[in-house]
């Protein structure tokens, strides 16, 4: 694998002038030797960019169009030694016909020339006066360009590495069916758009949702490079607009209006594309072409043997990937709150239960089932009463946490119920004949068993459900009681991590809940995450922290993340957690932790064979009924060597 999956890509937008061929092949030169020393792998320029595209009826002249040809002939000349390939936009005569065409070009050669296939015809800009639309559409034809032999039509696909590229032109990707959806169906994973779209209020917003739409459509990388500065503006203007998206997401764009020329940068992961479109149904069944009958692999590219030690992206990773970003916070937290509790109220409603029992901590994963279940009474129009809120001290309850249980239970108006597990564990080691002193496995999943039999026992009674709390990064983990804490009723947080868990109570607190309720709330936030399953230290603080046992769940989610939902390597993994924990974790730490959970992951998955019924909140799930379907007995050895094999 070369760069860890990544494909390092450019959108160049040259300053040009108008008609001046020669001028403009400089800038081109310039910018690729730019993107030749950023160890950029492909740059796309804009459309017409040899020429400009605001020639108008010059296109008309046989001058221009020889000039336009030489000037690619020198480009070609001059960058023969430069690694990266690039796309020029260029006007293409072919039986004395004029198309307005994307020059692919590598080492000094043509790779291949694609036309533009649908050509605009509307405000002052009237394409269709100069250039004729590419009607063979599943035809290659030969010809012959800027001294070359090569080919031209709009069904190639050129191969470099893992990177399967295809070109279409500004318009192209407006059309109904754009040339893109069939180059990816046929195998494309990166699209490369040469555009000169010029400016109108808004336009800019819609030509980003059409994009980024369009990427997570083919589940491909696209690169849009359009026209700036020095174009004319005789009737328009041109800002130099430039793009980079992956699967929908935007990972850079260029700077409007500048008045200079701008190369912009990124790193598309070709794993990550490779891996959704292996789900995707879209592209299962799918014959191997879809029209595009010629993948030429002649650009040249060299494979490097082995990973690249210093692969500097031009991006970054968000180390905590199930968060939802700033500005879909709100909007985000909401649906995801609205989802869980939909889910319980259908449930509810389906069996009829009377009454809704959850166990309350004081912890984030209890809070925010009680949280939850609070809202689905209001939903459904109940009073609180029905939510059966009781709180079962045992040996490592600190008064923090039991405080902050008791506070919010009443606060919200649910039926308070207190019941220590004390006297019925020491029953219990008695029976079986454990010494209590002894602060084994036996010591704590006793109290996790005996607080399920009390939530199930008393569902019995009131006629009612219990409430699982446990989330998402806990079954991954396997952290979890067999039979204990692992058991519910109905589990509303079994689509939520834990670093999520948090970010969902912050968000009731600031939007659904009173100041009273809000103080309980950011308290515990606050309080360290503990099973409180071992005694409290002697001034009853909370003596056993899980990220102490298990790790810092960010880091586990993190591992999740990118375990789940591409499929990463440990490796791979290992190398975006260097880039996205920078300065927080060392590398002997994320190691450490890493073999920690594909460890625990293998070897807990019978636990997650048999999890109760709860509802999917986002992408990674860990349902065995859909969502992830593995042998309980599955060995974990090779991801273990794999990470054993790394650096620190």
């Amino acid at each position: 694998m070369d760069n860890y999956g990544f494909f390092k890509v450019a959108a160049a937008i040259p300053e040009v002038k108008v008609a001046d061929c020669e001028f403009n092949g400089e800038q081109i030169r310039r910018l690729l030797h730019k993107a030749e020393m950023a160890g950029v792998q492909l740059v796309c320029f804009p459309e017409l960019s040899i020429t400009s595209y605001t020639c108008a009826d010059l296109f008309f002249s046989e001058t221009l169009l020889q000039e336009a040809e030489k000037a690619v002939a020198k480009l070609l000349r001059e960058t023969a030694a430069y690694r990266a390939a690039f796309v020029v936009g260029a006007p293409v005569m072919l039986n004395s016909k004029l198309y307005n065409c994307a020059v692919i070009c590598a080492r000094g050669r043509i790779a291949g020339i694609v036309p533009k296939s649908f050509l605009p015809n509307y405000n002052e800009f009237y394409e269709k006066r100069w250039f004729e639309p590419w009607k063979r559409e599943y035809s290659i034809v030969e010809t012959e360009y800027a001294n070359q032999d090569t080919f031209i039509g709009t069904t190639m696909i050129f191969q470099a590495g893992n990177a399967r590229i295809a070109l279409e032109i500004c318009e192209d990707v407006w059309s109904v069916v754009p040339p893109s959806s069939i180059h990816a169906q046929s195998g494309a994973n990166i699209i490369l758009n040469l555009s000169a779209s010029d400016e109108l209020i808004g336009k800019q917003r819609y030509v980003k949702s059409l994009l980024g739409q369009q990427s997570a459509r083919c589940l491909a990388g696209y690169v849009y490079a359009a026209a700036g500065f020095g174009e004319s503006s005789t009737d328009l203007v041109y800002s130099g607009n430039a793009y980079v998206y992956e699967n929908g997401k935007l990972l850079a764009e260029a700077e409007r209006f500048s008045f200079g020329e701008q190369l912009i940068i990124s790193d598309i992961d070709l794993d990550l594309l490779d891996s959704e479109r292996k789900k995707n149904t879209t592209f299962i069944g799918l014959p191997d072409s879809l029209g595009c009958d010629y993948i030429f692999p002649n650009l040249p590219y060299e494979e490097k043997k082995s990973k690249s030690e210093n692969c500097v992206l031009q991006r970054t990773f968000n180390p905590a990937p199930f968060v939802p970003s700033a500005e879909a916070y709100d909007e985000s937290c909401r649906e995801i709150f609205s989802i869980q509790v939909g889910g319980l109220a259908k449930r509810l409603v389906h069996t009829g239960a009377k009454s809704l029992v959850v166990g309350v901590s004081g912890g984030l994963d209890s809070t925010l089932a009680l949280l939850v279940c609070a809202k689905t009474a209001d939903k459904l129009g109940l009073p609180r009463t029905v939510i059966e809120g009781v709180t079962m001290p045992g040996y490592g309850t600190s008064g923090r946490t039991y405080n902050n249980a008791v506070g919010l239970i009443k606060s919200i108006g649910a039926n308070f119920r207190e019941i220590s597990i004390v006297p019925a564990c020491n029953q219990h080691f008695s029976d079986i004949g454990h010494d209590p002193e002894i602060h084994d496995v036996v010591y704590e999943n006793t109290q996790a068993r005996e607080r399920t039999q009390i939530l199930m026992d008393l569902a019995n009674k009131t006629n009612g459900l219990v409430i699982g709390t446990g989330d998402l990064s806990e079954l991954a983990l396997g952290w979890a009681t067999y039979n204990g804490d692992h058991i519910s009723m109905y589990a509303v947080n079994t689509g939520i991590p834990k670093t999520l868990v948090r970010h969902l109570i912050k968000w009731v607190a600031e939007t659904q809940v009173s100041d009273n309720e809000r103080r309980i709330l950011a308290d515990i936030i606050d309080t360290p995450v503990s099973p409180e399953l071992l005694p409290t230290d002697e001034k009853g603080q909370i003596a056993q922290l899980t990220e102490d046992v298990v790790g810092p769940y960010e880091l586990h989610d993190f591992f999740l993340f990118y375990t789940l939902r591409y499929g990463f390597s440990p490796t791979k993994i290992y190398f975006l957690a260097k880039q996205a924990f920078n300065g927080k974790y060392d590398n002997e730490t994320i190691l450490k932790w890493m073999k920690t959970f594909f460890r625990r992951f293998f070897s807990q998955q019978f636990k997650r064979s048999c999890i109760p019924d709860g509802p999917k909140v986002g992408s990674v799930n860990l349902s065995p009924r859909g969502d992830w379907r593995m042998p309980s007995d599955a060995s974990a050895n090779i991801w273990l060597r794999e990470i054993e094999s790394l650096k620190p």
